[in-house]
């Protein structure tokens, strides 16, 4: 499921690789006393894959980074390498190629012990910058995988293959490996039609497609309309290829993403701004067709150029809304990264309390849970993550002041943009199949036309 995540879309850009050149190396000797853990001679060039050196990030400030890849440049001189650097200090989808003027050799470690876990550096900080080094701050989203499998999943995808892809008006930069076929691995950006998602090497090859595309739109139903907003109901089995890409598009911003090619279980509610060119994507969530866990949303995604615009907070709300209309709870499906479990417990936070604001007298979880869709777990874990739930007298109950339901809901933020519940027209997909059943049904009931 992403991006549960929601960063902005400088968050992927590449740091400068313009700047002062690169410190001298570090020679040992009495002036210069080598210190313990760090090379005891100059730095051996080319650098190790493992090593550990400070390196000048975006913000020309040096962060501690550890190489993970190295690569000739094409002068082809024997020190003259590119290196693939994961910051420690932040989240894999910042991971780059780093030139080697943009290395501190004089910081450079070669024999850190590889259990030790990466220390994040005390740094002095705006608020401002506090919040972005916050965002793109490591998260867990592996928590279903085993040490080994986590290993052969960091390792399979360790160096990102796609560096940018263009769709429509945008220019992206990726965050993560995606494992497109081999045929695409050494491209380095791809171009993708914004309609039907298929993806190509050359500008030149896009435009030819664009030529004869004629979707404006996602390959699905629109089952929602309101003002430039439409949401598309897209089903997995079938638009198999358009499911497949959409995959293939998601896996570059979604690190725990695991879905490539099993896309006929799965239900794609993709959604768009619409002018008077077409239907252009902004981002999407899918959900299993058939859910024994009650999951109402299986993998989220908004697309960077348009987040921080309240469009991910819209894709949670809907999926709700979905599921008040096929009359039972829903929730994510688990687990959750840290950054998605933020963006779920603050739309759970604002509906709860917008409710419990405005509720006279008492209220139970159960009722809270049927008006909202929410399951129960979620609603609990919730409140009491709020200190809104007592135990008195042998049972829970919700302490509501007013006064502290107003700051919390001061602290959880702006809802983001609002579904019109009137404007969605939906049937859900198991009434669609019987629908479908009988309709067959009736047709081979009827009795054959008499030929005349």
């Amino acid at each position: 499921m992403g991006s549960l995540k929601e960063v902005k879309a400088e968050d992927g850009a590449a740091p400068s690789s313009n700047g002062a050149a690169a410190a001298p190396t570090a020679t040992a000797g009495p002036d210069n006393p080598t210190r313990r853990g760090r090379s005891a001679s100059a730095a051996v060039l080319p650098l190790e894959v493992g090593t550990r050196v400070m390196c000048r990030w975006r913000d020309q400030k040096p962060h501690p980074v550890k190489v993970i890849e190295r690569r000739k440049t094409s002068s082809g001189g024997p020190n003259d390498y590119e290196y693939y650097v994961h910051y420690t200090e932040f989240n894999r989808r910042l991971d780059e190629w780093v030139k080697l003027e943009q290395l501190d050799l004089d910081t450079v470690e070669t024999d850190v012990d590889e259990k030790v876990e990466d220390k994040v550096t005390s740094l002095k900080m705006t608020r401002h910058q506090k919040r972005k080094i916050d965002e793109t701050h490591v998260e867990h989203g592996h928590e279903e995988l085993d040490a080994a499998s986590l290993r052969e999943h960091e390792e399979f995808t360790k160096v990102k293959n796609i560096a940018k892809i263009e769709l429509g008006r945008y220019e992206i930069d990726t965050w993560y490996f995606s494992p497109f076929p081999p045929e695409y691995s050494d491209s380095p950006k791809l171009y993708f039609c914004e309609f039907c998602l298929n993806f190509m090497k050359r500008k030149e090859q896009l435009q030819r497609h664009m030529r004869k595309c004629d979707l404006k739109h996602p390959p699905g139903d629109e089952i929602y309309r309101s003002g430039t907003l439409s949401m598309f109901e897209v089903d997995g089995k079938k638009n198999k290829v358009y499911g497949q890409n959409l995959c293939y598009l998601a896996k570059l911003f979604l690190d725990h993403k695991t879905l490539y090619y099993d896309v006929d279980l799965f239900l794609f509610y993709v959604l768009c701004e619409c002018d008077d060119r077409g239907c252009h994507m902004v981002g999407y969530f899918s959900k299993e067709k058939h859910s024994e866990e009650s999951y109402n949303l299986a993998c989220i995604l908004t697309l960077p150029p348009y987040q921080r615009k309240g469009y991910g907070k819209f894709l949670i709300a809907f999926s709700y809304e979905l599921s008040k209309k096929e009359g039972k709870v829903g929730t994510p499906e688990r687990p959750l990264s840290d950054l998605g479990l933020l963006s779920y417990r603050g739309y759970w936070t604002r509906v709860l309390l917008d409710i419990l604001k405005k509720h006279k007298g008492n209220i139970s979880i159960k009722e809270l849970s049927d008006m909202t869709a929410i399951k129960p777990d979620d609603i609990l874990s919730t409140l009491q993550t709020l200190d809104l739930i007592q135990y008195r007298k042998g049972q829970h109950v919700i302490c509501a002041d007013p006064k502290v339901l107003d700051r919390h809901l001061k602290a959880a933020g702006r809802g983001g943009l609002e579904v019109d519940v009137s404007k969605l027209i939906w049937t859900p997909y198991k009434e669609q199949v019987l629908c479908s059943l009988n309709l067959q049904v009736a047709a081979v009931a009827a009795p054959p036309l008499l030929k005349i």
